[in-house]
């Protein structure tokens, strides 16, 4: 990337300076809501605690709801709202709360999928509908959203096939995490036993989803979370099985995608070390200049220098999150902040990002216990 940095990677960084301090500011007299999706022993369902965007400090953590397996959360656009893909009366499905003033909960209601449980879910930015990606059932659910947010019957749509290069894993379609394209016209499901990203056409009016493409990923890969540049250019796909990250780019006219480039997050001796390597979740910053991903079994979040030019990706440190086996990790609104779950150690700790170099420094005595923490949801 030379010496000195393009124009637009200094303009960025200027513009996310100038927006950080603006929202440094205004959450100064008021801490953040962060919520917990759980999912293993000794967990009883979503966790809330209080974060200080100024120290990085986290309270210690509260059962906010109690509801079996609330692996993963989202917000409505709304902020007034949260989803989890949760289980009640032995059946998988999404549930909805209220998020009243003081950050507790409101259970409202469990509408089931139909077809078990989720592992992952995403409201679309229209308000009107969400998601759920059922990896056991090898579909998605579509649940439309009234005005008030309330979820009505699910529609599920089931992927067909399976690369069957990794034996057990990769028999059959296995989706892994749903979202939306920038601009709200696609859905996007990388699917694990596919090798690839299922790309639906969306219809906000009816709500539906129709089957627009695939993009397909690296042989026994096995995709499992995906993130979007800020610019909407590229695709960043994160591999479970080889710990690896596909970058691609995004026609947004078309819907269309080509894949440019395949970056492994850690190597193949340190892979190799380790019985249950595995990657989990993926994260890109504000500026477009760095990705972070997380290594379950090496227990590290591999931080990426991004080309913002051409989406290639290159590792630049491998940082321990201090617990183990880190399924989830997040920034805060700031980007000043990294939280790393470790759903094994029963931990969230905290470490501070660079935001020149993007490099991750963990905070030591910035750590709170979550029983089996699986996802990390900031609100406001």
């Amino acid at each position: 990337m030379g010496m000195v940095p393009p124009m637009n990677r200094l303009l960025s960084r200027l513009l996310l300076c100038l927006g950080s301090l603006t929202l440094t500011i205004s959450l100064q007299a008021e801490p953040l809501h962060v919520y917990f999706g759980t999912g293993g022993k000794g967990a009883e369902g979503i966790y809330q605690a209080t974060f200080n965007p100024e120290t990085g400090k986290l309270t210690p953590s509260q059962l906010a709801a109690k509801i079996e397996s609330p692996g993963f959360l989202a917000l409505h656009p709304n902020g007034k709202l949260l989803y989890a893909a949760a289980t009640m009366d032995k059946e998988g499905g999404a549930a909805a709360y209220g998020i009243e003033e003081d950050g507790s909960l409101k259970f409202l209601h469990h509408v089931p999928s139909s077809d078990g449980r989720g592992a992952h879910i995403a409201v679309h930015p229209s308000g009107k509908f969400l998601l759920t990606a059922q990896y056991g059932g090898g579909s998605v659910a579509l649940f439309p959203l009234d005005e008030d947010g309330k979820l009505g019957a699910p529609t599920v749509t089931k992927h067909e096939g399976g690369s069957g290069v990794v034996e057990r894993r990769q028999e059959a379609p296995h989706p892994h995490w749903c979202g939306f394209s920038p601009d709200g016209r696609f859905a996007l499901i990388p699917d694990l036993g596919m090798d690839g990203i299922v790309i639906y056409r969306v219809d906000t009016e009816t709500p539906s989803i129709t089957k627009h493409g695939f993009a397909e990923s690296v042989p026994g890969g096995g995709p499992r979370h995906m993130r979007f540049s800020p610019d909407g250019k590229f695709i960043y796909l994160l591999n479970e099985l080889s710990l690896s990250v596909t970058t691609f780019s995004w026609d947004a006219e078309s819907g269309t995608t080509e894949k440019l480039s395949v970056t492994p997050a850690i190597s193949e001796e340190t892979k190799a070390g380790e019985n249950f390597n595995s990657a989990a979740e993926i994260l890109v910053h504000p500026s477009g200049e760095f990705v972070y991903s997380s290594n379950r079994g090496h227990d590290t979040v591999s931080v990426y220098d991004a080309d913002p030019a051409t989406g290639k990706l290159s590792v630049i440190q491998v940082q321990p999150i201090r617990g183990a086996f880190p399924r989830n990790i997040n920034l805060s609104p700031d980007a000043r902040w990294l939280l790393a779950a470790g759903a094994d150690s029963n931990t969230v700790s905290v470490h501070a990002l660079d935001e020149e170099t993007g490099k991750l420094t963990y905070q030591r005595g910035h750590i709170i216990n979550v029983p089996s923490p699986i996802c990390i949801l900031f609100a406001p």
